[in-house]
């Protein structure tokens, strides 16, 4: 069952009115048609206009699609790979080999889980230092192959316990993002949800950095900046507006590359016709890297996050 937004109380009486006149499809057939028509158009009228509460909040719906959903409806011939040589297998990064098209790949991601069990399995989507280690060592394959790396961010962060500290959380991110600026393969990145600070940094240091219509990427949950400013979450929605957090505030300072439009009401809504429009774009990116001789594509990479910082 699909969960509504309080700002969706329009579509969801719509729904509802369709769902009654489909026990009898063939006599109301119109009728639906008409529904789903102004349902259409109320869509359009709400989320051309989503505030970036509102945003954050389409950001985080339960059913919005995970890494593992674009991974399955994207890519064929998938192997998975697990660990980091070092330490253990951290299941909130997932990835491995597969193929788009005509194009073998390494893909990777942050995945939060879309039940209970494979959420506590999946740490929701905040990943460890063995989580990151993995990120490398997959990297590094996709440089050693030459295979273009695609990775898919959807965490508030990475993991904040003490045991991830002890090991050297800081450190395991920072190396990662190392090794995606100087990994010599394309490389882009795929904000899909929440893009969480250096949790999704970690793995986002690419050559294109592309975000959902509906997704968000920040340094910091709104939450946390306004337990921080106003010392109460009571200011969330203020926070997530001067954070600056949205696809379009992130575009406009050139934090990311594009915005991948997402269907009328979210990706949610449809996964097998929002897996098109990423895929499309994926695929449209690999063309445009790959005819980068690799040792400018590094160059042009780095570049790029220091331009972002001496702008800012």
């Amino acid at each position: 069952m699909i969960k509504y937004f309080e700002f969706e109380k329009d579509i969801e009486r719509i729904d509802q009115l369709i769902q009654n006149l489909e026990l009898d499809e063939e006599k109301n057939l119109s009728k639906i048609k008409k529904l789903n028509l102004e349902k259409n158009q109320i869509f359009e009228k709400i989320y051309t206009n989503l505030d970036p509460w509102q945003k954050v909040q389409v950001s985080r719906h339960n059913d919005r699609p995970h890494t593992i959903d674009y991974v399955s409806n994207i890519f064929e011939d998938i192997v998975y790979l697990h660990g980091d040589k070092k330490y253990a297998d951290d299941s909130a990064i997932i990835g491995g080999f597969a193929k788009i098209n005509n194009y073998s790949v390494i893909f990777m991601g942050t995945e939060k889980g879309n039940t209970m069990e494979s959420r506590i399995k999946h740490n929701f989507g905040m990943a460890k230092p063995e989580g990151y280690r993995k990120a490398q060592r997959l990297a590094n394959l996709g440089e050693k192959f030459n295979l273009p790396i695609i990775t898919f961010v959807d965490t508030a962060g990475a993991f904040p316990g003490k045991d991830a500290e002890e090991r050297g959380q800081s450190e395991s991110i920072a190396s990662s993002i190392l090794v995606f600026l100087n990994t010599k393969t394309p490389t882009i990145s795929i904000i899909i949800g929440e893009g969480g600070s250096g949790g999704a940094i970690g793995i986002a240091a690419a050559d294109k950095v592309l975000m959902l219509e509906h997704s968000t990427y920040s340094v910091i949950s709104p939450e946390g900046c306004a337990s921080i400013l106003w010392r109460s979450t009571d200011f969330s929605q203020e926070a997530a507006k001067t954070l600056k957090l949205t696809s379009d505030d992130c575009n406009k300072y050139n934090i990311i590359d594009s915005i991948i439009p997402e269907l009328p009401g979210g990706a949610h809504r449809n996964l097998n016709s929002q897996s098109e429009i990423v895929k499309k774009n994926i695929l449209e990116k690999i063309e445009i890297l790959k005819g980068i001789p690799i040792n400018e594509l590094v160059k042009k990479r780095k570049q790029k996050y220091l331009n972002i910082t001496s702008d800012i």
